[in-house]
């Protein structure tokens, strides 16, 4: 499977609840923290429910 980065770019203060805690489950939880991780398909809704507040790249 192809690996993704993710870094949380803007803050979750004002989110959905399903939102913060979609973020905190990938553990991202302060602006600038970055995860690398295997892509799958849950992973891919994950990013979806979050896009507009994190950086995908592919790694």
């Amino acid at each position: 499977m192809a690996k993704v980065k993710l870094t949380l770019t803007k803050s979750l203060i004002g989110c959905k609840k399903n939102q913060i805690l979609t973020a905190h489950s990938l553990g991202l939880r302060k602006i600038g923290n970055s995860k690398v991780m295997e892509k799958d398909i849950p992973l891919e809704g994950k990013i979806t429910v979050i896009s507009h507040l994190i950086c995908v790249e592919e790694v």
